[in-house]
């Protein structure tokens, strides 16, 4: 069994993940309930009156830190059972109760009374608790059903048959769950958007409008003020080179909330020789990224530890590289935090939905057919109720994550993965966050309502075609080399294979020096190259699986990534 060593540290005692899990917007009050829960799978959504087995929350059952390795089949019933105790000191007046992600529909039960539900595998939700607990001990419960990729439901990339690209499906709670208390008025969230132009920031408070906030540089104060539009002259502004986050704290009903912001604008614009790019901080800037999918051989989607997210961004960082396209995940807001801290910009992908693809994805777009995603017969999206969902999750996703820097990019389709009337997926996005970037259609089935064109390209040449828009690589590369002793299983897929370092090196080095490096100055505006790491079968990754291998020396690719720029 592939371990990562921050997996091999995890006993069945422990709290795994137990930091606090928001650190955009943080409460000094916090009750982790990650641990050892008792589960049993059932036939039936009734709460049962006995538990077979322990598991380690926030893993899925079907991976090795649950200590369960046991599929939830669907249809079936996955149970789960905690009890949890409440003091005086810990409430303040109202409790809520946090889920990070649970995959993929969700009954909460607490003191066996139903306080809500949520549909949607990868969004978090909150649920207030204040009226169902007591004093003392209470017992929370949770029953999951996973339809996984036999619906239209958003299933990311797991598949029941796993296998090449797609891998191994999972269920269940598969992030934090937590308790927070408040006072009974409360700033339910901020939403913070920086104004590069006219050196602003804007504050829109939720659940009360009664605020102080107060901004530090450092350790100085340099504004203290109710008012909801600040100026900050002179401001520091975030980059990749120099990623400088104010702290900010907000004052509001006997609480004071910790938080930062960044001063960074991206866009597309034109540069001085006529060309479209995309920008950041208003100059022309080059977006040198990896494809990330966050995945794990021992906990799968669920990163074993906070270290481990710190690590995958810090070791992208180190190669050279300024950019992690996410990949059909969203990450902890951990995650995003260590971008935000360490300057590594962020495109982030929605989760893809939809039946089961054919054609649409594995043979027209190779033959240049752009197919009209407003026919959804075509592209396995005939389920009205999962298309709303999309929209669901998607508001939830953006809100979640607005208040991230790093996050440069929104992409609501990938290769046409249950792509559907994607213009107006555009201008719904556009009308929630003016702020970024919308890569629309990434890969193929364009459809002109986009503010890049982007082009997976893995085995034609690579030539840049320029337009009227920036044109971003979004996908290319894909070479594997095998590492014995740190694959998943014995199974093998990549674009191009490499059967030793300096075969892989050396290739890798003439695909960037031939190929990408000329071609910046003609108008290519960004590359991902596939990939951070190796996933089960996909081993084209820098990375082995386990993180213990870097195929490529580290010294070749940040010297290759000093040239990879504008």
């Amino acid at each position: 069994m592939l371990m990562t060593d921050w997996g091999k540290s995890i006993g069945k005692n422990s709290v795994p993940l137990s930091e606090y899990p928001r650190p955009q917007f943080v409460r000094d009050s916090y009750m982790c309930l990650n641990g050892q829960w008792q589960c049993e799978f059932s036939q039936s959504a009734e709460l049962p009156q006995n538990y077979s087995c322990e598991i380690l929350v926030p893993f899925s059952p079907e991976t090795p830190l649950s200590g369960v390795g046991r599929t939830l089949r669907p249809g079936e019933y996955l149970h789960y059972r905690r009890t949890f105790y409440i003091d005086n000191d810990f409430n303040k007046g109202r409790v809520f109760i946090h889920f990070d992600a649970v995959d993929q529909i969700a009954q909460i039960y607490v003191n066996s009374q139903l306080v809500g539900s949520h549909k949607g595998g990868f969004t978090p939700f909150c649920i207030e608790i204040t009226d169902y607990i007591t004093f003392g001990e209470n017992v929370l419960n949770v029953v999951v059903l996973d339809y996984s990729d036999t619906k239209e439901y958003s299933k990311g990339k797991q598949k029941i048959k796993r296998g090449g690209i797609w891998y191994s499906a999972q269920s269940g709670i598969w992030q934090s769950v937590w308790l927070e208390s408040t006072p009974e008025k409360f700033l339910e969230r901020v939403k913070i958007t920086p104004d590069f132009d006219n050196e602003t920031v804007s504050f829109d408070f939720f659940g009360t409008n009664e605020v102080i906030t107060r901004i530090y540089d450092g350790g100085e104060l340099i504004a203290e003020t109710s008012e909801r539009v600040i100026k900050i002259p002179d401001f520091k502004a975030w980059s990749p080179e120099s990623p400088f986050l104010y702290n900010v704290e907000f004052l509001a009903h006997g609480e004071k909330i910790k938080s930062y912001f960044a001063m960074r604008k991206f866009s597309v614009g034109t540069d001085s020789g006529g060309v479209k790019r995309l920008f950041l901080n208003n100059k022309p800037y080059f977006h040198n990224g990896l494809l990330d999918q966050g995945y794990y051989p021992d906990g799968y989607l669920t990163p074993p530890s906070a270290q481990a997210m710190e690590n995958d961004v810090k070791t992208a960082k180190e190669m050279g590289f300024n950019m992690l396209r996410k990949h059909i995940k969203i990450e902890p807001l951990l995650w995003y935090h260590y971008c935000d801290v360490y300057g590594i910009i962020v495109w982030q992908d929605m989760v893809n939905g939809g039946g089961n693809y054919g054609l649409e994805i594995n043979v027209l777009p190779f033959i240049g057919i752009n197919l009209d995603d407003k026919k959804y017969k075509t592209f396995k999206r005939t389920d009205p109720e999962a298309r709303h969902l999309y929209y669901d999750e998607l508001d939830e996703m953006m809100t979640h994550l607005y208040n991230c820097p790093s996050i440069a990019l929104w992409v609501p389709f990938n290769e046409g993965w249950g792509q559907f009337d994607s213009a107006k997926a555009y201008n719904y996005i556009k009308s929630k966050d003016k702020t970024r970037i919308v890569d629309t259609a990434s890969g193929w089935h364009d459809r002109g309502v986009s503010d890049v064109i982007s082009e997976h390209i893995y085995f034609t040449p690579i030539k840049v075609k320029k337009g009227n828009r920036a044109y971003v690589l979004s996908e290319f590369g894909g070479y594997s080399q095998k590492i014995k002793g740190h694959t998943f299983n014995n199974k093998m897929f990549g674009y191009k294979i490499y059967r030793s370092e300096t075969t892989l090196t050396k290739a890798y080095k003439r695909l960037y020096e031939k190929t990408i490096i000329p071609q910046i100055a003609h108008g290519l505006s960004a590359t991902v190259y596939t990939q951070l790491t190796d996933v089960e079968d996909e081993l084209n990754g820098l990375l082995t699986y386990d993180r213990k291998v870097c195929k490529i020396p580290l010294s070749v690719l940040k010297e290759i990534n000093k040239n990879v720029k504008l």
